[in-house]
């Protein structure tokens, strides 16, 4: 058995394990963390905190890069989950009959885009905020929830949240990098007469 096949059958027993812990009384809850839409209220205070720490310039180029960001982090997953085809634990026969299931995805799992982007965007606004909020740490609770209900769900392994997770951290400092030149050349501009 090669090191590949190895880490994918840790991988299949830890989805397993994390998956299993769950139990209806749980289910509504992480249904609800697993939806987007839910998370609307965070997405506001971000908006909220760009515009209050920052000019409206740097505001709206805030809003703009985050958009950017998001639409980057989402399609780059597509394009690697049809790159490595890898079958959702819902779709996966080896487990399917063994894990619990509350959605039924049926596009590939590697990596998790839920957990790529809402990590990325995590960072970016930690980044971003940190210096004039003290409690911006807080924001990873979002992209922890989020990673860990699609496990819940029976729709990531445990590998492909945290290989997501790990490329938002370099989609999202990248975008916080690109963010200082664009603010700094918003500067530059308002400095000039």
């Amino acid at each position: 058995m090669s090191l590949l096949d190895k880490i994918i059958r840790f991988d299949k027993e830890l989805m397993v394990l994390l998956n299993g812990m769950g139990t209806e009384s749980w289910d509504q809850f992480w249904l609800l963390a697993t939806n987007q839409l839910s998370w609307i209220p965070l997405y506001l205070l971000f908006l909220y905190l760009g515009f209050k720490s920052m000019d409206w310039k740097k505001g709206l180029a805030l809003v703009i890069l985050a958009a950017i960001l998001v639409t980057f982090s989402d399609q780059f997953t597509v394009f690697l989950k049809d790159f490595f085809e890898r079958l959702r634990p819902n779709r996966d026969p080896s487990i399917n009959g063994i894990i619990r299931i509350l959605k039924n995805n049926k596009s590939f799992s590697f990596v998790s885009g839920h957990a790529t982007t809402s990590m990325a965007v995590s960072l970016f606004m930690y980044l971003t905020f940190k210096k004039n909020y003290p409690y911006t740490y807080l924001f990873f609770i979002w992209p922890l929830m989020f990673a860990y209900s699609r496990i819940y769900i029976g729709v990531h392994f445990p590998l492909d949240v945290l290989c997501g997770a790990l490329l938002g951290v370099g989609i999202g400092y990248a975008f916080y990098l690109i963010s200082l030149k664009v603010f700094a050349y918003i500067d530059l501009r308002s400095k000039q007469p």
